[in-house]
Order: C-alpha cells, then structure tokens, then sequence
C-alpha cells in the first residue's frame, strides 16, 4: 500500500514535496490533468492545487471518489486565499487544512493514532456546527447555543473524552477547535464532578461560547505563528470583552456571561479584564478555567508541539494560588483519560 497520494497541479512542486513527505513514508505524486487515474490504495491523500479552478475541483472530487478509502484522511493544502480554501476544501470533504510551510506537522497529525470513524463523524459536525452558525457573525441565541452544545454532549457521551478530542485535533482552525476542546473537556469534567443533567448542560454551553470574542481579534494576531508582542496581546485580551458585549441582553444567564468575561482571571487577581480575585470569581467560572487552560496546553499552537496530558495536568498543579486547588484535583480523571500524540 502506498501510505500517501500527494494530488498537485505542478508536478515540480508536487516532487519536491514529495521528497520531503518520502523521508518518512512511500508517497506518489499524481497529475491532477492525468485523466489515468493510479490503481493504488493510499492511506492519506494529500492535494497540492493552487489554481483551484471549477474544473480543478471537479477533478479533485473525482480523484478522491475513487482513490479515497472510507474513513481515510485527506489534507488539503492551501495557497492564497485561507478563507475561500477552507470554504472548497470543506465541499471536498477534507479532514484537515494546511499551510504548505505546515505539511509534515499536519501529515504527522493525520497518520497517528487511528481515530475511531464515529468520534471523526461527530467531531465534524460539531465544527461544521460551530463555524456555520456561531461564528458566521450573525447574533448568537440560547437556542442556538443550547443545538451545538447537544453535538458536544452527544459526541462525548458516544465516543468517550479521549476519542473525540483526538477527532478535533484533526481540524487547524484554531479557534473553532479551541471552543470545542474546551466544551468536550467541561462536558467529561461535569460529569465526572456528577453535576446535574442541567448544570451539566450550562457548563458546556459556556465553555462553547467563552472565546466566541475572538471573532473581534485581527486574524494576523490570532493566528500570529509565534508569540505576541505585548501591544498585540494588549489586544487579544480584549477578547473576553467583546464575547461579552455581544451576549449581553440575547437572553444569556449571568453564569454564562460571567464566564465568558471572566475565565482568565485568577484567583490571586493576575487575570483580566477586571483584575478579580478569591471569592470574587464564582465556581461556575473557575471550572471553565480549569479546563480552558488545560486544553490550551494540550494543542498544537504555530509555536509549540502539544503537550501530554500528564504534563498539562502537572502544570495545572504548579498554578497553586492562581487555580482552585480542588477543582485542579478534580480534574485529574479527565486529564488522565487523554493524553494527545506527542
């Protein structure tokens, strides 16, 4: 078997990639203008198109009908345009977007521990959620809020913590797949905290929403591929803010609304915005931190490699002061339930 089909409009391109990919794996490179498809089974395709003209993509889509396997993953690279890319290569059906820079990272991703069919599925959907309805820029209701929540909660209880926040990892929208760590995360720590049905409900919905303000923050910071600059994270900071103003009077509950402003203060008062301290931050909040910044250090960030979940965990520890010591401890059948690809 073949491990990877890399589909490329330039083949000169597409051989230098391949080089880079054959250094570790068997890889063929394929003519997008071939109309001889290869007889070949790959375990990852990976396409390299960077004029992505209509008959482009109808050769992609038939390319992949035939050569993909059912479950399979498929990288699309993308050149120019990050917004339209990811617009066609969810039409294609593509597990994964890359920047060409990014290719070995994200073919490393793919091709680690197989993810089960079902945790992909459900992962999929609760982006394809996320994206369509709360990130679209247009307002954000209870009832919308309450349906993605439902995704999350189903796809946890169906395929466990450890499955399903490996199924998001596949995705590299940051931001999307930062919110739905973070729901699948309070959704397993409700649970293990045996939270009622409905307080369990309102954690995840929270945890969805707490960095919805995002959409406010410049896309070349957000996505900035090194550590900001103190006037840039002047400006990140006000993300919490913003997710605020905009769910104040939707018809949000105070703890919802108190979480999204509030879950990167800590309880020594070095958070922000407000600089709040102790008892001053409600235990609603507190657990959305637990797992906000758990999840944070369990990502591929542009900067860093993820960290095991035993490491997270051990510096959720050291936040003594800053974390509430019990909900830390709490928190440690979550965390070692999942521990994501070094």
């Amino acid at each position: 078997m073949v491990e990877v089909l890399l589909i490329t409009d330039d083949i000169a391109r597409g051989e230098r990639l391949s080089r880079d990919l054959g250094r570790r794996r068997p890889c063929h490179v394929h003519n997008l203008y071939d109309d001889a498809l290869p007889v070949l089974d790959p375990s990852l395709i990976v396409s390299d198109v960077e004029a992505l003209t209509s008959e482009a993509i109808v050769r992609l889509r038939r390319t992949l009908t035939r050569l993909r396997g059912e479950g399979n993953p498929y990288l699309f690279l993308v050149h120019g345009n990050a917004a339209r890319a990811e617009a066609q290569a969810r039409v294609l059906g593509a597990t994964a977007t890359a920047a060409v820079q990014q290719m070995l990272g994200a073919v490393e991703r793919l091709q680690g521990a197989s993810i089960p069919v079902l945790a992909r599925t459900r992962a999929a959907e609760a982006r394809q959620f996320f994206q369509h309805a709360l990130f679209s820029g247009r307002p954000i209701t209870p009832a919308t809020a309450d349906a993605g929540t439902e995704l999350v909660v189903r796809a946890v209880s169906d395929t466990g913590i450890h499955d399903w926040v490996r199924a998001v990892q596949q995705f590299d929208d940051a931001t999307h797949q930062h919110c739905l760590l973070v729901a699948a995360l309070a959704a397993a720590f409700s649970g293990a905290l045996r939270l009622r049905p409905t307080d369990r409900h309102h954690l995840t919905r929270a945890a969805l929403l707490h960095d919805v303000g995002k959409i406010h923050v410049p896309i070349e910071i957000l996505n900035k591929p090194g550590r900001l600059t103190h006037s840039e994270m002047v400006v990140m900071r006000t993300h919490a803010q913003h997710g605020h103003a905009m769910l104040v009077g939707a018809g949000f509950g105070d703890e919802l609304l108190a979480a999204v402003r509030s879950h990167h203060e800590m309880i020594d008062g070095t958070g922000y915005p407000d600089g709040l301290r102790g008892w001053e931050i409600p235990d609603f909040v507190r657990l959305v931190t637990v797992c906000d910044v758990y999840g944070a250090l369990i990502e591929q960030r542009p900067y860093r490699a993820s960290m095991s979940g035993q490491k997270a965990y051990g510096i959720l520890e050291g936040m003594t002061g800053q974390l509430d010591d019990d909900l830390v401890r709490s928190f440690q059948p979550v965390a070692t339930a999942f521990s994501p690809p070094a």
